[in-house]
C-alpha cells in the first residue's frame, strides 16, 4: 500500500489518473481521496462541483486488534472474523461521533500462515477497517513475551530485576526485537495515513518507540500516546538501560495520556532528572517544551462502556445466571464477596485469601455464612512467576476450605476457567462486596463494572426483592491504594493490600456498614462512572489532541539526530536559519567588524571544569589579531577569573554581566555605573548559607557585585523547590536594599539594581544575557563608523532551550538571533 498523502501524485506522475481505480486495499484508500488539488501551480482536473471536506479519521495503533479470528475448517475455506466487543479499542467506535472514522492497526491473536496473510489483510481492511501487522514468529516471541513481559511489564509495576529469577537481566537481543516490531507497526501506519488530516493514537507500553519512527517520516504528524499501565518513579525507571531512548520516543508525541496524576508526575520527574526538561501549567494543561515543540500531558482515567453493560444486564442469559446464583448462595443464606483478577503476581490474589482467612479467624460469626468467590482469569504472560502464583493460590484455597469449611459450605470458591461476560456480570449482581487488592495495577475497571451491575435494572430489582433484599441500589468496594481507579472512588474502603489485618478489618466493616451508608456511597460512585465512561475518555483525549496540534502548520520543522535519538526542532515561521555563506560574505566585505561573544553556555565547556579549552583561546587570539575586528566577550564570571582564563591581548571583556568592562588586556577595568554599595551582602550571605547547608550539592559564588546561589549539582526537584523558597526569603530581608533578586536556570542571583541604558539614536541592541551590552555597542558604533551608518555586527550567543548552546552569527541589518533584537536607525 501507499500513503494517502501522495497516492494521487503518483497517479499524476504515471499518467494513471484517468485509468480505472486500482483493485484491492490500495484502490480503496485512493478512492477516499478527493482529486481537487488546492496548491498553487497545479491544475485542478476535477468536475466543477464543490469539494467535500475529508471525513476525520483516527488511526488507532495497539498491540492487538479488537478482532476475534476463526480458523477455517479446511485449507480451502477463508478465515472469518468478528469484532471483540469486550475490547477497549472497539468501544471507541461505539462511543465516538458518527462522523469519526477509525482505522485499527495491530496484531491478530492467531498465527496466520504467510501464504494467507495478503488475503487476510485484504478481508480485514474491506470488512472491518483493520490493518493487521504480521510479525515474524521469532520477533513476535522476543518482542511480546520477551522485552514487553520480561522487562517493561515487571519494571513498570515496580519489580526490579535484582536476580535472574526476578525479571531476568537486560537482554539486548530482546530490545532489538522490540524496536524491530515497532518498526513493522510504523510501516503499517505509513501505508494508510494521510498525514495532513489524520490523527494517530498509539496505545500502551508495547509501542513506546513507535512515535519516533512516525515523527521521523512526518515531522508534523498529529500523534497521541496513552499509557495504560503504571509509570514507575524515577528511581525505578532509571534502572532501565534504554531509559533515555524510551523517554525521547514518547516525547515525539504531541499528547501523552496517563490514568492518574501519580503516573504523570513520575514521567515528568524522569524527564527532569534524565533530560533536564521542566514543565509548566498553561491554562490547566501540563506542558513540556521539547526542542520548540509543545508536548501536552493528559491525566484522565479510562471508563467502561455503559451501553454495553446495560445491554448485558438486560439479556435473558444474564437473568437466568443471576437466578441460578441466587439459588446457589442467597437461597442458602450466604453472603457473597467477589474478586475478579488475572492470575499474575501483581493482582494480590494470595494477599486477598490471607485476609479472608484472617477475617474468618477473628469473626467466627461469619463462618458458614460468608463466601468469597474468586474469579481467576488466565494470565496474559507466562513463565515461572505465573506457575508459582497458581500453585500458591490453589494451596491456600484448599487450606482455608479444610480449616473453616463444613459439609455443604466452602468459604472460598475459586473459578479458574474463563467466564463469559454475562456470567461475570451475574456474579457482580449478587455480590455484596467487591474486593480488588492488586499490589500494582494501571487502571483496573472491575470496580466500575461492579458499580454499574449493582445499579441493575427493573427485572433484576424484582428478582432481588423476591429474595428478601431491601429496595435501593447499594454496593461496597474494598480497593487497593495502588490501582489507577482508586483516586476516583472516594466512597470505597481503601486499603494497603500488604497489611493483612487491615484488609480483613476493611472487609468486615464493608459487610456491617448501615444500608443507608451503602446506598449513599453507591449513588456517588455511579454518578461518576456514568458520566466518565469510555466515550468521555476517548472524546476528551481526541479533543485535546486536536487542540495540541492546531498550530502544526504555523511552525517550521527540522529533524535532527539519528536512530532513536531523532527529534524535531520546531520554530516560528518568522525564524530564519542563518546561512554560513551569507555570514562569510558579510564578514569579508566589512572593513570594520564588531564580534560579540557570550561565554556562559556558549564557549563554556559542558564539564565540571568551566575554564575555556585551549582551542577556544586559540580561535579568540586569531580573531583579535585581525586589526579590522573588535572582539568583546561577555560573561557572568568575575573579572579576576576572566583575566586568568583569557590571555588575549586585544580581547575586550565585560565581566559580571557587563558591570566591569575593559577594551584590552592592558587596559583598566571600568564600570558603566557608579560603584555600588555591597553592604547588602552581609544580609544575603547568611540566608544563602542556610540554604546551602540544607541543599546538598548547592554552592555559593561570591563575586564583587553579585552573590549567586547555584544548585546545578543538587537534586533537580529539591533544588528548584529550595530556589523558590530562597527567592521569597531574600526578597523579604532585602526589601529596603537597592538590589534585585533574579532566578536563572539552576541559580539564584542577587545584584545591584541598575537603571536601563538610554536609547541611542544610532542603534538599539538588547540582550537577556548582558544588561550593559547596549552601551558597549553604542560606543563601538560611534568609534568604528565615525558617524556613518554603514557597519556590520557579528553576534555569538546561546539559544535557550533543551537543545543546549548553539552558536549563531547575524548581519545586524539582515535578521534576528533568538534572544537578541537589533534595530538599525
Amino acid at each position: 500500500m501507499v500513503s494517502r498523502s501522495y497516492s494521487n501524485l503518483l497517479d499524476l506522475a504515471t499518467g494513471a489518473a484517468d485509468q480505472a481505480p486500482a483493485a484491492g486495499a490500495l484502490g480503496a484508500l485512493r478512492r477516499r481521496l478527493p482529486r481537487v488539488v488546492t496548491n498553487s501551480g497545479l491544475i485542478d482536473d476535477s468536475p466543477a462541483s464543490p469539494s467535500v471536506p475529508p471525513r476525520p479519521r483516527t488511526i488507532v495503533v495497539a498491540n492487538q486488534l479488537p478482532i476475534r479470528s476463526h480458523r477455517p475448517a479446511s485449507p480451502e475455506e477463508p478465515w472469518t472474523f468478528d469484532w471483540d466487543e469486550d475490547a477497549l479499542l472497539r468501544h471507541l467506535h461505539h462511543t465516538s461521533p458518527p462522523s469519526m472514522e477509525f482505522i485499527y492497526i495491530g496484531c491478530l491473536r492467531d498465527d496466520i500462515p504467510q501464504a494467507e496473510q495478503d488475503a487476510v489483510a485484504q478481508a480485514l481492511l474491506d470488512t472491518h477497517n483493520c490493518v493487521p501487522a504480521f510479525l515474524p514468529p521469532d520477533i513476535a516471541e522476543r518482542y511480546y513475551h520477551g522485552f514487553c513481559k520480561q522487562h517493561l511489564w515487571p519494571l513498570f509495576h515496580y519489580m526490579l530485576p535484582l536476580s535472574p529469577d526476578l525479571g531476568g537481566r537486560f537482554d539486548r537481543a530482546l530490545w532489538q526485537a522490540y524496536v524491530s516490531a515497532n518498526k513493522i507497526f510504523a510501516d503499517k501506519v505509513l501505508e494508510v495515513i494521510n498525514p495532513d488530516d489524520d490523527f494517530v493514537w498509539v496505545h500502551d507500553y508495547h509501542l513506546m518507540v513507535l512515535p519516533t519512527f512516525l515523527r521521523k517520516r512526518f515531522n508534523r504528524i498529529k500523534l497521541g500516546f496513552f499509557l495504560h499501565s503504571p509509570f514507575p518513579s524515577s528511581e525505578i525507571y532509571k534502572t532501565l538501560p534504554v531509559r533515555e531512548e524510551l523517554l525521547r520516543a514518547l516525547l515525539n508525541s504531541d499528547l501523552i495520556g496517563f490514568h492518574t496524576f501519580d503516573y504523570a508526575r513520575h514521567f515528568l520527574s524522569c524527564c527532569s532528572r534524565m533530560l533536564g526538561l521542566s514543565y509548566e501549567s498553561k491554562r490547566g494543561n501540563i506542558c513540556l517544551e521539547y526542542y520548540g515543540r509543545t508536548v501536552s500531558i493528559k491525566i484522565l482515567p479510562v471508563g467502561v462502556h455503559m451501553e454495553q453493560l446495560k445491554a448485558v444486564l438486560g439479556q435473558p442469559e444474564t437473568e437466568a445466571k443471576v437466578a441460578e446464583l441466587m439459588g446457589m448462595y442467597m437461597g442458602k443464606g450466604r453472603v457473597v464477596m467477589l474478586g475478579v483478577d488475572d492470575m499474575d503476581i501483581f493482582k494480590g490474589i494470595s494477599l486477598k485469601l490471607l485476609a479472608m482467612e484472617e477475617l474468618l479467624r477473628q469473626h467466627p460469626e461469619w463462618r458458614g455464612k460468608l463466601v468469597l468467590v474468586q474469579v481467576a482469569n488466565p494470565a496474559r504472560g507466562r513463565g515461572k512467576d505465573v506457575a508459582e502464583v497458581q500453585a500458591e493460590t490453589y494451596a491456600m484455597v484448599r487450606r482455608i476450605n479444610e480449616v473453616y469449611g463444613e459439609p455443604g459450605y466452602e468459604p472460598v470458591v475459586l473459578i479458574d476457567e474463563p467466564l463469559q461476560f454475562y456470567e461475570r456480570v451475574a456474579y457482580y449482581v449478587i455480590a455484596e462486596v467487591c474486593l480488588v487488592t492488586a499490589v500494582r495495577d494501571g487502571m483496573n475497571l472491575i470496580p466500575y463494572e461492579y458499580i454499574v451491575s449493582r445499579q441493575g435494572n427493573e427485572a433484576l430489582d424484582r428478582m432481588l426483592l423476591r429474595q428478601g433484599k431491601p429496595e435501593g441500589k447499594k454496593s461496597m468496594l474494598v480497593v487497593s491504594e495502588f490501582i489507577g481507579c482508586s483516586p476516583s472512588l472516594s466512597g470505597a474502603v481503601r486499603v494497603n493490600p500488604w497489611n493483612i489485618e487491615a484488609v480483613a478489618d476493611a472487609m468486615e466493616s464493608a459487610l456491617v456498614l448501615p444500608e443507608s451508608e451503602k446506598r449513599l456511597r453507591h449513588d456517588k460512585h455511579f454518578r461518576y462512572v456514568n458520566t466518565h465512561d469510555v466515550g468521555y475518555w476517548a472524546n476528551s483525549f481526541l479533543v485535546d489532541l486536536k487542540r495540541t496540534c492546531v498550530d502544526h502548520d504555523k511552525r517550521r520543522c527540522w529533524g535532527i539526530g539519528f536512530g532513536l535519538r531523532f527529534r524535531v526542532v520546531s520554530l516560528d515561521l518568522s525564524f530564519k536559519k542563518l546561512s554560513l555563506e551569507s555570514i562569510l560574505m558579510a564578514y569579508r566585505r566589512a572593513k570594520k567588524r564588531a564580534v560579540l561573544l557570550d561565554y556562559d553556555g556558549t564557549l563554556m565547556p559542558q564539564a565540571i571544569n568551566k575554564s575555556p579549552s585551549a582551542e577556544s583561546v586559540r580561535i579568540l587570539n586569531s580573531l583579535c589579531r585581525d586589526k579590522s575586528n573588535e572582539v568583546y566577550l561577555c560573561s557572568g564570571y568575575d573579572r579576576r577569573t576572566l583575566h586568568e582564563w583569557f590571555p588575549c591581548e586585544n580581547l575586550g571583556i565585560a565581566a559580571e554581566h557587563g558591570y566591569f568592562v575593559r577594551c584590552r588586556r592592558d587596559a583598566e577595568w571600568q564600570t558603566c555605573i557608579t560603584a555600588a554599595d555591597c553592604s547588602w551582602k552581609q544580609i544575603a550571605k547568611p540566608v544563602m548559607r542556610l540554604y546551602r547547608e540544607t541543599t546538598d550539592g548547592s554552592t555559593i559564588e561570591d563575586r564583587e557585585t553579585v552573590l549567586v546561589w547555584n544548585y546545578e549539582d543538587a537534586d533537580p526537584d529539591f533544588g528548584s523547590c529550595q530556589a523558590k523558597e530562597l527567592v521569597d526569603h531574600l526578597e523579604s530581608v532585602l526589601a529596603n536594599e537597592p538590589v534585585s533578586v533574579k532566578t536563572t536556570p539552576h541559580s539564584v542571583e542577587v545584584k545591584p539594581q541598575v537603571t536601563p541604558p538610554p536609547r541611542s539614536s544610532k542603534i538599539i541592541f538588547t540582550s537577556s544575557t548582558c544588561m550593559f551590552l547596549a552601551q558597549i555597542i553604542e560606543a563601538w558604533a560611534i568609534k568604528l563608523t565615525r558617524g556613518k551608518k554603514s557597519f556590520r555586527f557579528l553576534v555569538a550567543g546561546r539559544e535557550q532551550g533543551p537543545g543546549g548552546a548553539a552558536h549563531a552569527g547575524v548581519d545586524a541589518g539582515a535578521g534576528r538571533v533568538p534572544g537578541l533584537r537589533a534595530v538599525h536607525r
